[in-house]
């Protein structure tokens, strides 16, 4: 990256302010969350590390504003994804499994995005301001509201409970994500014994199963 000038406008803030997120995007494509540091990313982007912090408050704050990123780039791809593949005149039942397979399907690569998610509680949500941490609930409130939109669209029998059942299925995303990728320790285990291969999951497969059940028993819950 060129060396930058010192921004004195604010087109030129928000130009160095993309320039960070855009070399920390980059950065996440290579490594897990855990290997990103402020230090490395300060030296990518040819800044001093107090001079990014300048424009985010920390590297959670960096992570949580790509989250949000990523998150509004599937949900704009999910309507077209939705409409194909799930059958409007299937019974309800037929629904509620195809919507499952449309959503954990579109995951399937999306690494940058599962990756985020699955950290969102634990880690991202930490460090930063209550000011960074409600503006991107805000966000994350209307991602899920629009996913919900979709949902209740093919799935009218869910009645007020998709705002639910979305919540529900993003936390499922960050669970079955952690738990799809064992550790290189649990990967030799599983080669050493390979009874233990049972406990192995698959991703799409594990979520849309996960997802599935979570959407039937929505249903089944609205009806009663």
């Amino acid at each position: 990256m060129t060396n930058f000038q010192r921004a004195r406008s604010e087109e030129q803030r928000e130009v160095r302010r993309q320039a960070i997120l855009d070399t920390t995007a980059a950065m996440l494509e290579e490594m897990p969350i855990g290997e990103i540091s402020l230090n490395e990313l300060s030296r990518r982007v040819e800044l001093a590390k107090s001079n990014v912090l300048r424009y985010f408050e920390s590297r959670e704050a960096i992570l949580l504003e790509l989250l949000d990123r990523a998150w509004r780039q599937w949900v704009a791809d999910l309507p077209a994804l939705v409409c194909a593949g799930v059958d409007q005149d299937a019974p309800v039942s037929r629904r509620a499994e195809q919507f499952a397979a449309v959503i954990a399907g579109s995951l399937a690569r999306r690494r940058v995005l599962c990756d985020l998610l699955s950290a969102q509680a634990g880690v991202l949500e930490h460090n930063v301001s209550p000011q960074v941490a409600a503006r991107y609930k805000r966000a994350a409130v209307a991602n899920v509201a629009g996913i919900a939109a979709l949902a209740h669209q093919r799935l009218p029998e869910l009645g007020d409970s998709a705002p639910q059942l979305v919540a529900a299925m993003i936390m499922a995303v960050g669970a079955v994500w952690t738990h799809a990728r064992p550790s290189p320790a649990m990967l030799a285990a599983y080669e050493a014994d390979p009874s233990l291969t049972a406990f192995k999951l698959d991703f799409v497969t594990a979520l849309q199963e996960m997802l599935a059940t979570l959407t039937a028993g929505t249903i089944a819950r609205a009806s009663a």
